[in-house]
């Protein structure tokens, strides 16, 4: 089922630049989720040239892609939360190889009751390895349902930044801004991993959200390595 005209007419619909998100990230190897539908999954083949008016598009500057999900919108099987997320289609291990993912990112807006959502994730065959979260201003690491380290205690709406997830010998590093030296670093041996990318909003309209309340990240670079 799609998302209710309502929160369509209520979504604020910014000017689009021309264009496919295509044109700027580097969308072979993945497939996207989106908010509406059972929910609807775009596969890597018609990725190449798609874009979605409400969820999915190039951003107005011309220098990122715009990824929004609506607290009200479709979700995935075993999950509560809506997202507009990119999925790596790999399965590789922590323990075997280098696999990064480098991200520069901004978290654009938050759903007001609930202002929480996750911006990048390494997962695995079964659940969440590590994610980029952010509750208010607070953007920090999470994995297995735990706060691993914070990145930013004031992090503000719209700061542009970047993130890097490594993982190799079985560990996992989270690099932010630039650094040399990762800011959380974690044990974790995982099979089936890969990574997902996008907005992952954590509240729904059960939480006494607004349906057309989102959250929103505009994404400027997305590269994947992955080294034997």
């Amino acid at each position: 089922m799609g998302i209710p005209a309502v929160v369509l007419a209520a979504l604020f619909v910014p000017a689009r630049a021309p264009g496919d998100p295509a044109s700027l990230l580097a969308l072979s190897g993945w497939k996207l989720t989106l908010p509406e539908g059972q929910p609807d999954e775009i596969g890597p083949d018609r990725l190449r040239a798609f874009s979605h008016p409400d969820w999915f598009f190039v951003a107005p500057d011309g220098k990122g892609v715009v990824f929004r999900a609506p607290a009200g919108g479709a979700t995935t099987k075993n999950s509560r939360y809506p997202r507009c997320e990119l999925r790596e289609m790999a399965a590789w291990s922590t323990a075997r190889g280098r696999h990064v993912l480098d991200l520069v990112q901004a978290i654009t807006r938050l759903p007001a009751k609930k202002p929480h959502v996750v911006a990048g994730q390494i997962h695995d065959a079964t659940d969440d390895v590590v994610m980029i979260r952010l509750e208010g201003t607070h953007l920090f690491v999470e994995g297995g349902g735990k706060a691993l380290g914070t990145l930013d205690r004031d992090y503000r709406l719209g700061t542009d930044f970047a993130i890097r997830l490594e993982a190799s010998g079985g560990r996992v590093r989270v690099f932010y801004r630039d650094q040399e030296t990762p800011q959380v670093e974690t044990s974790r041996a995982a099979e089936g991993c890969y990574f997902k990318a996008g907005v992952y909003t954590q509240s729904n309209p059960s939480r006494g959200e607004d349906p057309a309340a989102v959250g929103e990240v505009v994404i400027r670079r997305l590269a994947v390595v992955h080294e034997p």
